[in-house]
This record gives structure tokens, sequence and C-alpha cells, in this order.
């Protein structure tokens, strides 16, 4: 029997093009239809065979699988397997803050940080009588991963706070964001939250929320190890209490070491380095930011003394922007275009929750999780997903509170499909042996270079959704979604990554 498309995908799916060449990398496009021949039978048959023995399998008797294959050029669906039940999607929660983002933001979107003085404020003889003040509107960008040194968008600024002849500001550098609500988001585990992956947001956020501690081992057993903190040194207090000596059989040189973010200091942000360090050993260690705000702020305060500026009351952080501001100049990020392939690529958590609360921000008025969420919601239904196909908690995945069907995904492809940014998003996702979170899977397959999807994992769930194109040439939308197994990620990676590559490998056409 042949399956019907499922009605949330648009008739119109039947005068999309075909895509490039299977195997290359190249996005399909949106040219003039060709005449598209009869399916061959006997290929969605033996599609639907193989799945089925697939997920089928006696290790993942106890699991839950959704998954829904659909032929964009013909709108027909080829394999659905609990399409329309909803799943726990870790991160490919992440394709629909980034697809809601390109389609109402646009790919030339760029978020600003304004920074000014008080209203009032005057600067004279190279001294502002004031308060120097930023306002972040969600920048992710001031990162060593987007910039190769996180401090160098604040020594460029404070570079030209200097060209307008500042040398010293008698008050504070007050930080705020027009991001509102709190840091971490909704029903996010409480035990992860010193690590980068769970680092809270704000609108100033410095280093995607974390910074990395630098600890050398002493000379001899006994001894107290050094450390200090990059890409800041002054990004907060550091205290190590670590001791030098041999580490535990079995446990890696960075696990040996506890890096924590000190809830109880008055000081935000205080990072304390516990654990055991090897005579002589260097090590590396990431903790993330308890509060963004604070640490961007002392990131600023940094790069301003680094270029001889200084600040005379020291920083502190606001609620609230104040009502009257006299510009002094505003930093620019990158464009939506690169910073989106710095999300989805390596799944980059704090990007996503920013993007998701600048869609409230930008949308509403309002930059908080629940104005981000209703504004995704709404895109959705716009592209045909059914009301009880989805439960948006968060931007990234994190939060177990997310829900998705299948359906809804694949709708979310077919219709930024459509979108006239579509080739930003397909370059946007991983590419299956190339690069980003499926760089190392699928290779020596045809999905290899053909393959473009996101992936996604928390405990009990992984997720792999994206497009594919056929062997002659038809471009796939697909979505795999297992949640509950009991055996080993990688049985199920397994799985998701045979049934992609025998969709590269898929001829659908009658010859």
């Amino acid at each position: 029997m042949r399956s019907r498309l499922v009605a949330s995908v648009p008739a119109l799916l039947h005068t999309a093009a075909c895509a490039s060449a299977p195997g290359a990398t190249s996005a399909p496009t949106t040219a003039a239809p060709t005449p598209i021949a009869a399916p061959r039978p006997d290929a969605r048959a033996e599609l639907r065979g193989a799945i089925d023995s697939l997920v089928q399998a006696p290790e993942f008797r106890s699991a839950n699988w959704g998954v829904l294959i659909v032929d964009l050029d013909r709108g027909d669906t080829l394999y659905s397997r609990n399409a329309g039940k909803l799943f726990m999607p870790a991160s490919n929660q992440k394709l629909l803050t980034g697809s809601t983002a390109l389609a109402l933001l646009g790919p030339d979107y760029r978020f600003r940080t304004i920074i000014g003085a008080t209203s009032g404020a005057r600067i004279a003889a190279g001294v502002l009588r004031g308060d120097l003040v930023l306002v972040g509107r969600g920048d992710p960008s001031v990162s060593d991963h987007m910039r190769g040194d996180a401090m160098r968008p604040l020594l460029d600024a404070a570079d030209s706070l200097a060209a307008h002849g500042i040398k010293r500001v008698t008050g504070r550098l007050v930080a705020t964001s027009a991001l509102r609500g709190p840091a971490l988001g909704f029903g996010w585990a409480w035990d992860d939250l010193d690590y980068p992956y769970s680092a809270g947001v704000s609108g100033l956020l410095f280093n995607e929320g974390f910074t990395r501690a630098v600890v050398r081992g002493g000379a001899r057993d006994g001894d107290r190890p050094s450390a200090y903190l990059i890409p800041s040194r002054r990004v907060a207090p550091l205290r190590v209490t670590a001791t030098t000596g041999p580490r535990p059989t079995g446990v890696s040189a960075e696990d040996a070491l506890v890096p924590t973010a000190d809830a109880t200091s008055a000081v935000p942000n205080a990072v304390t380095i516990g654990g055991v360090i090897a005579p002589n050993d260097s090590v590396i260690v990431e903790v993330a930011h308890r509060d963004p705000t604070a640490a961007y702020a002392a990131a600023m305060v940094d790069a301003l003394a680094q270029r001889g500026i200084t600040v005379s009351g020291g920083w502190t952080t606001d609620t609230m922007p104040p009502a009257a501001l006299d510009t002094l100049l505003v930093m620019t990020s990158p464009p939506l275009r690169e910073i989106l392939p710095a999300m989805e690529k390596p799944s980059q958590n704090q990007i996503a929750e920013v993007l998701f609360r600048t869609l409230g921000l930008e949308r509403t008025g309002v930059g908080s999780a629940d104005s981000g969420r209703r504004v995704v919601e709404r895109q959705l239904a716009s592209w045909g997903a059914a009301p009880d196909g989805f439960a948006v908690r968060d931007g990234s995945g994190l939060s177990r509170h997310d829900y998705v069907s299948p359906e809804t995904i694949v709708k979310l492809l077919a219709g930024v499909r459509r979108d006239s940014a579509f080739r930003v998003f397909y370059d946007a996702l991983p590419i299956a042996g190339v690069d980003g979170t499926i760089g190392g899977r699928m290779k020596g397959t045809p999905a290899q270079g053909n393959v473009h999807a996101k992936t996604g994992f928390v405990d009990k769930a992984r997720s792999l959704s994206g497009y594919v194109t056929t062997a002659d040439g038809h471009v796939l939308a697909f979505s795999m979604l297992a949640n509950n197994w009991t055996t080993p990620t990688k049985a199920v990676e397994r799985v998701q990554d045979a049934i992609a590559a025998r969709l590269a490998a898929l001829r659908l056409d009658a010859r």
C-alpha cells in the first residue's frame, strides 16, 4: 500500500525540485519541477521491512521509537512509526529554535550591545563623571568559540572608548540585560549546573557562560598547586584547595580536579578548584558562571584596564537598564547566518537559549523564555504542526519538559525548505562524516557528505532529524526519535545511522 503524507505537510511540496546529487553537500534547490516517475513499490516495502527489523530488535523491547520519513519531492510518506506521538527531543529542540529565528529574524540579523553613560554624565579632560552602562540584548558571539578570543570584542570596545578620550570613569560600570527571567531554563538538572553545557544565560553572555582554570601541580607531593583563569583572569575570584599528589587509579587528570562555582560566596562566580593533581602536571578544567551578567561585567572591567581605562567605582549589575542613556558606542555581533552553524553543528546550548529569549524580545517586546516559547509555538503552527504535536519549554533541549513529535519536526523541515534562507539552515546542520556532532558517524557510507541532520542526547533520549538525498536525487526529510531504552546509547546511534545510510542509497524511481 502507498502511504499518504500526513495532512500536516502541504500539497505544495509536489512542486519542490530535486536536490543536489547524492553525496554532495550543496543544498536542495527550489527550481522549476521536473517530471516525477512513479515510485517503485518494492523499494518502499524493502525500506519498511528493513526499518521494522532494526527498531523492533529484542534489545529495544522496552524502548519507544518515533520515525517519520517523507519524500519532499512527491509529498509522500515512505515510513511512519509513532509519528504523532510526543518524544523528548533533547537537542533536536534546537531545530525549532534555529528555524524560527531564521524565519522571523532573518539571516542578516545582528545582536546589539549598547555602551553608554548615564544621562547627564560629562566627559572632560579624559574623565567620564558618572556611570558607564552596558545594555546587553543577547549577543552570544563574545566567546573563544566564535571570535578566537572572547576578550577581543571587549578590547575593541575599550579601544573605542579610549578613542572617545575616556581614561577614567568616576562612577561604576553597570551591567544590565534586556533579557528577562531566570538565567537557567525550566526543568534543567541541578547537578549539571557547574558544567559549561548547563551554564545560564543573560543579555550579557561572556564566553558562552563558562571560564577555564589552568591548574599546575607543585614540584612535590603535598605542594599547593597554582592556577589562573582564561580568557579573563579577572572574571571571577579563584581559590585553590587542590593538593599535589598521585591521582586515584583509573581517574583521568581532568576528573581528578573538582572545579565549582561557589554559590555561597558573597562575590558572584567565585571559583574553587579542589581535588588532586600530579606533580608538575598541567590541566585545564572548565566551570560555568553562576551569574552570567556579573562575569561579563568583570571581563569588561578587565578589558578597560588593559587599555588604561580605570573604573573608580568597580562594577555592579542591575536588572533594568536606566530610563535615559547617552549612547557612546554599539557593539554588533556577526550575522545570524554565521551564528547558526556555531549553535547547530556543536549543539551549543547557550546560543540556543539566547536565541530563544531574543525571539521573545524582538517579536513581543519581552525577552523572556515564556515569550520565546509563544513565538516558537506560533511559527510551528504556521508550518502546519498540530497544536498537540509539541510542548516547548526551552530553546536548547536541556529541559526534560520539552516534547515534540516526528510529525512536527518533519513539518518544520518541510516549511524551512520553502524559505528563501533555506541554504543557511541546511548548511548550518551537522554533516555526516564531515563535521559537527555527526562528523565521526556514517563515514564510508552513502550518507557521508549527504545527510545534514541535528542530533540530540540527554539521558534516555537520542534524536537524529534532518535531510538526505536519495541515490536518484529525491530530497527526504526524516525524524528519528528514541526514548527510554536500556541498551548502550551506541546501539541507538547504530540504528539511526543504518537508516540514514539506507535512505542515502535508496532508489525510488521505476527503472
